[in-house]
């Protein structure tokens, strides 16, 4: 790695020359930087915001799912079945679901040995269970921190083999060759000196960007991602990169004071779901007026434990995504709070005491199988999985004597940037990897997207080992195509720095992140029209057109959020576009999502008209993938076909030759 200065705005600013940068230090950059040193290229540095920000280090849920091959028992597995349940999620690339499959084990394997205690029996069989959309005992758990325990594990790898680690540092700008469409390098904001203006900025004169940065939290008001985590994919959008499948996220059940899923258990002791008004009168059991019986309210609550995210094709018929519906309810359109109780049984049982005889026989039986068939909901939680109930209370919360406040939270990203097989984006010598890409398609099992991460981040880096190795650009050429998008970044925070409010303290930056999250959240997260989403989009680009007069800083440290506003609202209007587009293609509710449709089935007697929709059918642009291209404000799309799960030649002498022949990673 070389050091020097450039000129620039009036600024001498500093320039680090070097291989790759590895921006974002979760579980699957980590991993990228670990693989590339292994592979022998060790020029490499990783930016980030912060060590101990983002997703992978800081959320998790009862039972964490990591997904991998079958590697234990006596149930039948390979890749290509593993591939084709990938494959089958809908708007997946055979491609890519054959590569997450093939890797599976490898990446599995690594991390374990490096020491993630994933559990095995004596014999060194991997346990495994059945997750969401998946037919095989294919998931395994290290327990409600699995990916906490993943990123810590990888750190100790990076800090052991002394990579370079720029700590504190936000990316504002991709920096790109446009002719040759590639990426030469990044601009970040020093977030440990933005009041020192030589020391603002950082130019990091690259070859590769492997770019783990996570999904675009900030873009959620209602949200299950940590505050810490942001995302950074509208500066991919702005330099070029191209969006894939960004209609698709997930949402679920989660508490909103302590941010965490509450999936499995949470779910299977069967707690009381009740709302109150907003100054906590008028407490009741909402989901009684609902469902016709007690039998189907229970088995719905159960049946949320491993049906977590919302389906809309799992609402009709009193299923368990109606109870996403009720809440939605409850919190949106009546302005009411609703909480989980675990102290006491659901109204349904007498006298306290719950008749489990009312079970259907799917929940009676887990229950009866766990030896929880007593007591209330606490006490089934303690006996079945004490640490859930440790994790609340590490967190100021005592599930023994206190209500649980929750909503239905934006929990995933399905969709994101798009890559190839390698991992490598249209924009050539930039990797997405994470969440950040767009890898899974409609409906992915659980703990797929942990897997993905890792497969794709090495996938990225043995690539990049293979056939980027290379000196980043030639320091002119560099100049002369990345001078003038640096000046309008640099030129755009000091002219705020500039204008700053310093002597009254004004500052409006987190009410617009705040205007920014309830945009999406209430037109573009699991319930969605036409006529709402294409509001929020002429909203969120007129807040773009005057970003710089309509934002307002009291002090150079609320620079980094002026930084990331920006970055959030080209994010939103590309994710806002592509919605719209789909819909307009004629797309119906699927996913995680569900679409306002006047011709559609009402779920349940009492609903209002806005909850009528119809389901997507299987052949229903489910084999198209929807490509978004961002360009000054605008966005344009592209359908096409998905990729095909390949009919590779496996004879292994034929694959042995071309191995030889270095004809693999191509």
């Amino acid at each position: 790695m070389r050091e020097d200065r450039i000129s620039l705005s009036g600024l001498r600013i500093r320039v680090y020359s070097l291989n790759t940068v590895v921006v974002g230090s979760g579980a699957a950059g980590l991993n990228a930087a670990d693989r590339l040193f292994h592979l022998g290229q060790k020029d490499i540095a990783i930016v980030t915001e912060g060590w101990n920000m983002g997703t992978s280090r800081n959320t998790g849920s009862d039972k964490q799912t990591y997904y991998k091959l079958t590697l234990g028992g006596d149930a039948p597995d390979s890749v290509t079945d593993m591939a084709r349940t990938l494959f089958d999620g809908g708007a997946m690339d055979g491609d890519i679901a054959l590569a997450e499959a093939a890797m599976s084990a490898g990446c599995f394997y690594h991390l374990a040995e490096i020491g993630v205690p994933f559990p095995h029996n004596r014999f060194g069989e991997y346990a495994g269970y059945k997750t969401d959309h998946d037919p095989r005992q294919r998931a395994t758990s290290a327990g409600p921190l699995t990916s906490k325990m993943m990123t810590e594990r990888l750190q100790e790898q990076v800090l052991r083999k002394k990579i370079r680690v720029f700590d504190g540092y936000q990316a504002i700008a991709v920096l790109t060759d446009r002719e040759k469409s590639r990426a030469v390098g990044l601009l970040a904001l020093d977030r440990n000196h933005p009041d020192t203006p030589q020391e603002r900025y950082a130019v990091f004169h690259c070859t590769n960007i492997v770019y783990a940065t996570g999904g675009p939290a900030g873009l959620y008001s209602t949200s299950v991602y940590p505050e810490s985590q942001t995302g950074s994919s509208g500066i991919a959008f702005e330099a070029g990169a191209k969006g894939k499948n960004l209609t698709e996220s997930q949402y679920g059940i989660a508490s909103i004071k302590f941010r965490w899923n509450l999936s499995g258990t949470y779910q299977q002791v069967l707690p009381r779901y009740v709302s109150t008004a907003r100054d906590g009168s008028g407490e009741r059991e909402f989901l009684a007026d609902t469902f016709p019986d007690a039998e189907k309210m229970l088995d719905a609550v159960f049946l949320k434990g491993y049906q977590w995210p919302f389906d809309p094709r799992k609402v009709s018929g009193f299923g368990s995504s109606l109870i996403d519906i009720l809440v939605y309810r409850e919190t949106v359109i009546k302005g009411r709070r609703v909480f989980l109780d675990f102290t006491r049984n659901p109204a349904v049982s007498s006298g306290g005491e719950l008749d489990f005889g009312t079970l259907g026989k799917e929940s009676y039986t887990y229950l009866k199988n766990s030896g929880a068939l007593f007591g209330t909901p606490i006490e089934r939680l303690k006996h079945m999985n004490q640490p859930a109930v440790d994790l609340y209370r590490d967190h100021g919360i005592d599930l023994e004597k206190e209500y649980l406040e929750i909503a239905v939270c934006a929990q995933h990203n399905n969709g994101g940037l798009s890559g190839n097989l390698w991992w490598e984006s249209n924009l050539r010598h930039f990797f997405p990897v994470g969440e950040v890409n767009g890898s899974h398609g409609i409906y992915r099992p659980g703990g797929s997207a942990l897997n993905s991460g890792q497969a794709g981040s090495t996938r990225a880096a043995q690539y990049i080992a293979a056939r980027y190795a290379d000196e980043p650009m030639e320091w002119e050429s560099f100049l002369r195509e990345t001078e003038s998008i640096l000046r309008e970044k640099i030129s755009l925070g000091e002219a705020l720095l500039k204008n700053a409010d310093k002597e009254n303290g004004k500052s409006n930056v987190l009410q617009m992140r705040e205007k920014i999250g309830k945009r999406t959240s209430g037109a573009g997260a699991h319930i969605r029209s036409l006529s709402g989403v294409q509001a929020a989009l002429e909203e969120a680009k007129e807040d773009l057109a005057y970003f710089r007069e309509r934002t307002c800083l009291s002090s150079p440290y609320e620079l980094v959020y002026a930084y990331q506003n920006l970055d959030l609202l080209i994010a939103q209007i590309a994710y806002l576009s592509a919605i719209v587009d789909y819909i307009r293609q004629g797309g119906k509710s699927r996913g995680s999502y569900l679409i306002a449709d006047p011709e559609g089935q009402l779920p349940a007697d009492g609903l209002e008209e806005n909850f009528r929709f119809s389901v997507s059918g299987s052949g229903s642009l489910s084999d198209k993938i929807q490509e978004v291209t961002y360009r000054d404000g605008k966005c344009s799309m592209e359908w096409r076909p998905v990729r095909p799960i390949p009919a590779e030649d496996d004879w292994f002498e034929n694959v042995w030759a071309a191995y030889r022949r270095d004809e693999i990673i191509r």
